[in-house]
């Protein structure tokens, strides 16, 4: 929030400084213009007094833009930058009209006495000084920012600055043709000058309303659909991404696209992986919101064990330990079903039927399917520590790994009681260079050695660690 206030204090303030510099610069144009009877001061003087209107309009602009988004203008009010833009060009076009049509009168079929006198070269000089002065100012603000009213203003002030120096150019022309036999020729020299404002004019104003209309008309920036699946793909676990979105509001841009994750993912893993995905795409691009939709996809490479645990999540069941092997050129699938510790063993029953047949439907391959059903009252916190129990419990905890002649030790012993149970966690080192099925297993046997000698303990966390 501090960051928008700052960023909004500092765009007024540049777009009201370049109101104050258009009202002195029109100013001087018209009086030494009228002055000296120079079409390309005049013409310098009407560029500069719509200069004046846009920087206004730019002003206003800015101060509605910043305003945050309300129930009527969720994406925020930054486009009204863009119609300030767009208004700007028209502003310009119609200078360029007047321009062309007094200079073509004046090459063709008028005379008009010149004088390039030093207050004309004088006002043109400070002229280009200011306008260099906040061309600066205003394009390094609007590229702070991202602001389309100020780097409009900018692009005036800079074409200011050019065909000021065109004007200079033709004054001093027909100032050298004075009393010359080339004067008639280099008198022409202004009306000249005035026809290449115009088209340097035009030019820009071609540019403004291509840059409005594309942001008006959501038009995607260059290369930037490209760069967002670039980086939504450089975090792994993506499968896909598509259907990419994206629209400039203002200052910021809004990107919006799905996320192709594998189907056998859990929601929270998923969860977890699209708020990566996010942080990649506004660390690489500021100033973005983007919105993610999550969509499950069948993967080439997918297993028989990723299968299973898909189909259990649509059907609301959590499985594990699953495990699918060939019998006959069938499948056959094991897994221990999770279902509420509140249930009658019936019921339970008949979920674990449920799941089995749906499963069999589901795949035509798989001929059988043997569950076992598990309470998930595992998934309970345990109360309190014991810490009296830890004693017994190292000690018998010495005896198994002597039983099951490991070289190992267990620390950081814990003993929790849950209702009349209870749950053990301990740590214990072992050989680094096991493999992890062997290093599983180990742990497995460790644990049900230390049940039977406590048949009070419901459950047993170990974490192994390498030597």
């Amino acid at each position: 929030m501090t960051d928008s206030v700052s960023a909004a204090r500092e765009k007024k303030a540049v777009a009201l400084t370049s109101v104050i510099a258009a009202v002195a610069l029109t100013g001087m144009k018209v009086v030494v213009g009228i002055l000296t009877g120079s079409l390309g001061i005049l013409a310098e003087a009407l560029h500069s007094g719509l200069d004046l209107v846009a920087a206004v309009v730019t002003y206003f602009a800015v101060r509605f833009s910043d305003r945050p988004p309300d129930e009527k203008h969720p994406y925020g009010h930054g486009k009204i930058e863009s119609v300030s833009a767009l208004f700007e060009t028209f502003l310009l076009l119609v200078t360029c009209a007047w321009i062309i049509w007094e200079a073509v009168e004046r090459l063709l079929f008028k005379s008009v006495h010149v004088d390039p006198s030093v207050w004309a070269f004088a006002v043109m000089g400070i002229s280009i000084i200011v306008d260099i002065g906040r061309s600066r100012a205003l394009r390094r603000v609007a590229l702070k920012h991202g602001s389309q009213a100020l780097e409009a203003d900018a692009l005036h002030f800079t074409t200011d600055i050019w065909s000021s120096s065109v004007v200079i150019l033709g004054l001093a022309l027909v100032a050298l043709g004075k009393g010359t036999t080339v004067e008639p020729f280099l008198l022409h020299a202004d009306a000249v000058a005035a026809l290449i404002v115009a088209f340097i004019v035009l030019g820009v104003s071609w540019r403004l309303i291509r840059s409005a209309f594309d942001v008006l008309m959501d038009r995607a920036p260059e290369g930037l659909v490209g760069e967002i699946e670039r980086l939504a793909y450089r975090v792994p676990g993506v499968v896909g991404c598509r259907r990419v979105r994206v629209r400039n509001v203002g200052p910021k841009t809004f990107v919006d696209f799905v996320l192709e994750v594998p189907r056998s993912m859990p929601l929270e893993r998923s969860h977890e992986l699209a708020t990566r995905v996010e942080r990649e795409i506004e660390e690489v691009l500021p100033h973005t919101d983007v919105t993610l939709h999550i969509e499950p996809v069948v993967q080439e490479t997918e297993d028989w064990a990723q299968k299973v645990q898909a189909a259990a999540g649509r059907l609301g069941h959590f499985v594990h330990d699953v495990r699918v092997g060939p019998e006959r050129g069938r499948r056959v699938v094991h897994c221990h079903l999770e279902v509420d510790p509140g249930l009658s063993l019936r019921a339970a029953h008949e979920q674990a039927d449920r799941f089995e047949e749906a499963l069999r439907s589901e795949f035509p391959e798989v001929e059988e399917v043997n569950t076992h059903i598990e309470s998930r009252e595992d998934g309970i916190l345990p109360d309190e520590c014991v810490p009296r129990d830890v004693p017994r419990v190292e000690a018998a905890l010495r005896a198994s790994l002597r039983e099951l002649k490991v070289k190992g030790s267990c620390h950081d012993v814990k003993v929790y009681r849950l209702g009349n149970r209870r749950v053990v966690a301990l740590h214990c080192d072992v050989d680094g260079e096991l493999p992890v099925a062997e290093a599983h297993a180990l742990s497995s046997r460790l644990g049900e050695s230390l049940k039977k000698k406590f048949p009070e303990i419901l459950r047993v966390q170990i974490h192994l660690e390498p030597k």
